[in-house]
């Protein structure tokens, strides 16, 4: 216990915590998605937190999504703040690849944990050319606030077998995140 008796929350449920301040901070408009971003980056360093090896419960599975989610979007920020003749946007760009396929493979084994219930998926309405009909959401309509998104064929191949995606196109619920260039 620390003192005053509080209870100290440990690293995975301070990332879990800050991870909702920033989203309440980009809702409210305090924050820009690059600041967000940067935000969340900085606390995964701080907090020198790693992603769990065994994804055996919904938890684990939204901190690893979160986790990688988090590094792939910084990665990617990094290598579109870069000139394109700049030797080290294509290393920025491979890790973001890198981490966005953890990403898709942590969101497979948690839709497999879930048995693929209370799961909608579908294609978002998205500004970007490049992003149509390739973004798709995946809700989870068991859990609050968890909210999807890949581009991974062999996911949206599953969630079609599965019998969960959607043929139309949505709004996604968080359309004004997804719809803001950084």
């Amino acid at each position: 216990m620390a003192p005053n008796n509080k209870i100290v929350p440990n690293k995975f449920e301070q990332f879990l915590i800050n991870r909702q301040s920033l989203i309440d901070q980009y809702t409210k408009g305090d924050l820009s998605k690059e600041e967000f971003i940067e935000a969340n980056y900085r606390c995964i360093n701080a907090l020198d937190i790693k992603p769990f090896q065994k994804i055996d419960n919904v938890k684990k599975a939204i901190y690893n999504y979160q986790y990688y989610n988090v590094l792939a979007k910084y990665y990617q920020k990094r290598a579109h703040d870069l000139n394109k003749r700049n030797e080290a946007r294509e290393d920025f760009l491979e890790l973001a690849n890198y981490y966005y396929s953890r990403k898709d493979q942590t969101t497979e084994k948690l839709l497999k944990l879930i048995d693929f219930v209370g799961v909608d998926a579908y294609y978002v309405k998205v500004k970007s050319p490049n992003l149509k009909k390739k973004l798709f959401e995946i809700v989870l309509k068991d859990y609050d606030n968890v909210i999807l998104h890949s581009k991974n064929e062999v996911l949206l191949n599953l969630l079609i077998k599965e019998n969960v995606f959607l043929s139309e196109e949505r709004q996604s619920l968080v359309d004004s995140y997804i719809n803001q260039k950084y």
